[in-house]
């Protein structure tokens, strides 16, 4: 057996250099606004210090016993368990998804909520720090829970199921659990403490080709050949790819290549992931994408089926300046400087459906660092970096910016304002269920 050749890594120490450059040199966010008055500051804090044993024994049950999407049972019940501890009865099994959860602080409007997730990846389990996010979001909710009677207002704790591909977020979306949410809050770790990072919308394609077997020795004219059509298929979106733009991503794997070499492949699949950084460009790459679809099973003679999005698909973010900078404000108290845009390489990223509700009202989804700069989410190494003391500080600080940035949403009429004007002049609300109809 020959080996695979070692992938040169030349071009990632540049740029881990360059990235350290630009680190240095680069101006934190600031906030013009004063958000939460220091009284308020002081108690949120000490809320959330006095939760910070439970919020760090929280993450790590939660890496020690990782769940999948929607499968999530014992991880929704032990952060139930948590909010119990802290005075605050949740619900669990909400907009139809039973490892939902729901818990609120507080009356009438505005509202924010503080976003959790708890599913883990298979076989490599926390491998993008969701342990971090939910214990953090716990903390978050409980700090902003303690001054929610000053400040006026509600918070939420939403857990939000199956962020791995299953689109959690837009179920509970769809069902009505955000339709008197004014504002959403979460955190992601990372490498890096940065302010705001893209993530890419996502659609799911597959193409599934039909074909007419017949003998492959015998009879091969008789036939026609959907792995031919499946291969043309493939080959085209590699010559598309030099024709998009910078941020699309496309990536794709053969799922059905028939049975038998003897035999013309009546049926073949193949299986893409289609990323853009914008709405509009990931509609046009889905039209592409369908384009070669039908060119290759022309070409070939075949049928071709197209199965889009067996689960919703995933829009980019959109990030809320201004109470982004509340975020950045807020993480100094904890010793972090969260970076600006562009300083950390924007093609270092992945999907999420958070990115669905930020078209439906103003978003934040700030990274926060948990590991080493050339340590990539999905990895072991990240999950074990998820599970170490890194961790357990990102909990602690994580839960204190969160908690301080929904109270100073809550408190500041004045932020909140320019946070909505903002979120209009950004295009407002889409019609996010319908958007690639």
């Amino acid at each position: 057996m020959t080996e695979p050749l070692p992938p040169d890594d030349s071009y990632l120490r540049d740029l881990t250099a360059a990235t350290a450059a630009a680190v240095d040199r680069a101006e934190p966010l600031t906030s013009p606004f004063a958000g939460a008055p220091a009284p308020v500051r002081d108690r949120v804090e000490a809320a959330v210090a006095g939760h910070r044993s439970d919020l760090v024994a929280l993450s790590r049950d939660l890496h020690a016993h990782p769940e999948t999407g929607f499968t999530e049972h014992r991880s929704v019940r032990a952060v139930a368990a948590s909010l119990e501890a802290g005075g605050h009865a949740a619900t669990v099994g909400v907009g139809g998804l039973d490892t939902a959860l729901l818990a609120t602080a507080g009356s009438g409007a505005p509202h924010v909520a503080v976003l959790a997730e708890y599913d883990a990846l298979p076989g490599i389990g926390h491998a993008c720090g969701h342990n971090i996010i939910c214990a953090a979001a716990v903390g978050g909710f409980l700090g902003a829970a303690a001054v929610v009677g000053e400040t006026g207002g509600r918070v939420s704790l939403v857990g939000t199921p199956a962020e791995e591909g299953g689109g959690g977020k837009e179920t509970l979306a769809r069902a009505g659990v955000f339709a008197d949410v004014d504002a959403v809050v979460m955190l992601h770790p990372f490498s890096h403490d940065v302010a705001m990072h893209p993530f890419l919308g996502r659609r799911q394609l597959e193409m599934i080709f039909h074909g007419v077997s017949a003998h492959a020795s015998a009879q091969p004219f008789m036939g026609r050949n959907a792995l031919d059509a499946a291969v043309s298929a493939y080959q085209g979106v590699a010559a598309l790819r030099q024709h998009l733009p910078p941020g699309d991503r496309v990536h794709g794997v053969f799922t059905d290549g028939g049975s038998r070499p003897n035999v013309v492949p009546d049926r073949a699949a193949v299986l893409f992931y289609l990323r853009s950084m914008r709405p509009e460009t990931l509609r046009d790459l889905a039209g592409r994408m369908a384009a070669i679809a039908r060119g290759a099973a022309e070409q070939t003679g075949c049928g071709v089926e197209l199965e889009w999005d067996e689960q919703p698909p995933y829009l980019p973010i959109r990030h809320n300046q201004a109470l982004v900078e509340r975020w950045s404000v807020n993480q100094r108290r904890c010793g972090r400087t969260p970076l600006p845009p562009g300083v950390v390489p924007e093609f270092l990223t992945g999907s999420t459906d958070l990115g669905n509700l930020s078209y439906r009202m103003p978003a934040i989804h700030p990274m926060i660092a948990v590991s080493g700069p050339t340590v990539a989410l999905h990895t072991i190494d990240f999950a074990t970096a998820a599970g170490s003391e890194a961790g357990d500080r990102a909990v602690a600080d994580g839960a204190l910016g969160l908690a301080l940035t929904a109270a100073d949403y809550l408190a500041d009429a004045d932020l909140r304002l320019a946070v909505h004007e903002e979120f209009e002049r950004a295009g407002g609300a889409l019609d996010v269920p319908n958007y690639f109809s």
